[in-house]
């Protein structure tokens, strides 16, 4: 896990084994504020969305890849754990992480 210390929250990628963090395309997250409130998304790069749809189209899934969708997906331009970060501190200097982000409640110590 990476963590990423902010003033007021904190915000953790769970990127696998061997990624390269400047150049991931698909990684879960969360942010826990200092409130122990806690939000979830998995971030998407637009490349990485059309290259599963590409795979979806060859498998039959999701209309043949005619289609992406996820509760808590959050699609992002850029590549890579510094870019997401940016984002990530973005929808919460916005408060738009309420809507981007999925609540899953309250951090466990």
């Amino acid at each position: 896990m990476n963590w990423v210390r902010r003033d007021g929250y904190e915000i953790c990628f769970v990127a696998g084994a061997g990624e390269d963090l400047d150049e991931v395309g698909d990684v879960d997250m969360w942010v826990t504020f200092a409130d122990g409130q806690r939000w979830s998304g998995t971030v998407f790069t637009l490349d990485e969305a059309r290259r599963l749809m590409d795979r979806w189209k060859d498998a039959g899934e999701c209309l043949g890849g005619r289609y992406f969708y996820g509760w808590d997906n959050l699609m992002v331009r850029d590549p890579g754990i510094p870019a997401m970060v940016q984002v990530i501190d973005d929808l919460v200097a916005t408060g738009d992480y309420r809507s981007a982000l999925r609540p899953v409640g309250l951090a466990e110590d």
